[in-house]
């Protein structure tokens, strides 16, 4: 009888500890704090407020990745415009709301989390945007 319980037990114990690994798989990027992102950001659904959290860490990728949803006409050279506009006159951030509307910026910026949790180089995450996306509009990039 005590084997039995010691076998369930371990069992468990080991789903458990197995679980709790799958669960805390490290990024391979930074996302800015929730509480530093503007009221309309932090009230936003959480893929969302994720994609603005990751453009504010990670301007270095988001500047090299354009947007095909059309926004280069508002003057938007990347996809990191379409989330930050440049800085005020303080310093700060000055955010673009452009993207709390927009699937196709949000998607692309996903798109991007993920290929770099892959592993995926800048020049494979450009390839499949460009591949992915020219389909529903110009590049915003210069």
């Amino acid at each position: 009888m005590q084997k039995r319980f010691f076998v369930i037990t371990s069992f468990f114990l080991m789903i458990s500890f197995l679980t709790a690994a799958c669960g805390t798989q490290s990024q391979a990027y930074d996302l800015t704090p929730m509480e530093e992102m503007p009221q309309e950001v932090q009230t936003a659904p959480k893929v969302v407020s994720e994609a603005y959290r990751f453009a504010v860490a990670n301007p270095e990728v988001l500047t090299e990745l354009p947007c095909y949803c059309g926004c280069g006409g508002m003057g938007h050279t990347s996809n990191y415009s379409c989330y930050v506009s440049g800085e005020n006159d303080d310093g700060l951030l000055a955010f673009d709301n452009h993207a709390l509307g927009c699937s196709i910026c949000v998607d692309i910026t996903v798109d991007a989390m993920r290929m770099l949790d892959e592993g995926k180089s800048m020049t494979e995450i450009r390839s499949y945007v460009d591949q992915t996306y020219s389909a529903f509009g110009p590049s915003n990039m210069p």
